[in-house]
């Protein structure tokens, strides 16, 4: 009888290891190629399976982690972002996986930039696949299944890593979901009070406070100015929104008719927000229209320097005006 046990014993751990082997050498079933797929700091082995299932790396995970934990490697497995060419097998992409094959090369889309200014960078890039190459912003948006009349302003602007080959749609993706969790959770976490009824609104005016200074501290600063006026009902009249609204017209220099002409992004000639963000605005810029300053001012004049004078009231104004701007 004990003998009987120990033959189908040894039976059944010579299937089950041939059985393993038989996975672990067989291409998995990717539901495209190449695929991206991205594996998320922190992440344990179980995490790490389920991104990669519903990114279509592979329809479930157990064999996987079986494998992976025989083999002793289930906290060697590196975050970031892989790209699979061409099908692997479990041991293959195990490889890949613990000797963190990442792509080191990058994109980078500076705050600041607007949606064309970033594909102008995708397209120049030479290790981008440019799929989106010729289409419309419409078209893009359709293909990102974004629903969104106007792309604008909803691509994150940061670092992202890519492998030669990379799609530009799945860069844009990436972006745009960026986006969508920093402006969420800013959003979640936003002082009471504000003059926004919609994220999109808290968007478009972190774009108009990202080109309106470079300077970390002053952006709060900026922020509390922009809404104090919209609590008070003036204009913002902001340079950077009539530079959008001229378009091709800007010639580097800003006129005295270019902000007497009427244009929906015009802040001299109308009040509220313009109907979109101008700009990619950076998280900075972003925490501080959700998180403005405390401050009761109403005016800022550039000094020269890259800075502001801020002042809540005309006469003040126009002394800084003749300080920094009449007098050089």
């Amino acid at each position: 009888m004990i003998k009987r046990i120990i033959v189908w014993g040894g039976l059944a751990i010579a299937l089950a290891s041939a059985y393993l082997f038989w996975y672990a050498n067989t291409p998995l079933a990717l539901q495209k190629t190449p695929l991206e797929f991205n594996l998320k700091p922190g992440s344990n082995l179980v995490s790490i399976t389920s991104q990669m299932q519903a990114s279509g790396v592979m329809s479930e995970g157990v064999r996987f982690r079986l494998l992976t934990r025989l083999m002793g490697k289930a906290g060697k497995i590196k975050a970031g972002f892989y790209t699979l060419n061409q099908a692997v097998t479990p041991l293959q992409l195990l490889k890949k996986l613990t000797e963190g094959e990442v792509s080191l090369r990058e994109i980078v889309f500076i705050e600041g930039w607007t949606f064309a200014q970033m594909r102008d960078a995708l397209n120049a890039h030479p290790l981008v696949r440019h799929d989106t190459l010729g289409m419309s912003e419409h078209e893009v948006l359709q293909l990102l299944h974004v629903p969104l009349e106007h792309a604008e302003g909803w691509f994150f602007p940061s670092t992202y890593y890519i492998d030669a080959g990379s799609s530009d749609v799945s860069i844009l993706r990436r972006a745009y979901e960026t986006m969508q969790l920093h402006i969420n959770q800013e959003w979640a976490q936003r002082d009471k009070g504000l003059p926004y009824t919609t994220p999109a609104e808290a968007l478009t005016m972190a774009s108009i406070i990202e080109k309106e200074t470079g300077v970390k501290r002053e952006r709060p600063l900026i922020a509390a100015v922009f809404i104090n006026r919209l609590r008070m009902g003036m204009r913002l009249q902001t340079d950077p929104t009539v530079i959008y609204g001229m378009g091709q017209n800007y010639d580097g220099n800003i006129r005295k008719r270019d902000l007497q002409i009427d244009t929906p992004y015009n802040t001299y000639t109308r009040i509220g927000l313009p109907p979109t963000p101008i700009a990619m605005p950076g998280l900075d810029a972003i925490k501080a229209a959700l998180h403005p300053a405390q401050s009761d001012d109403i005016y800022f004049v550039a000094k020269g320097d890259g800075t502001h004078y801020f002042s809540n009231n005309l006469t003040e104004h126009n002394r800084a005006v003749a300080r920094y701007q009449k007098n050089g």
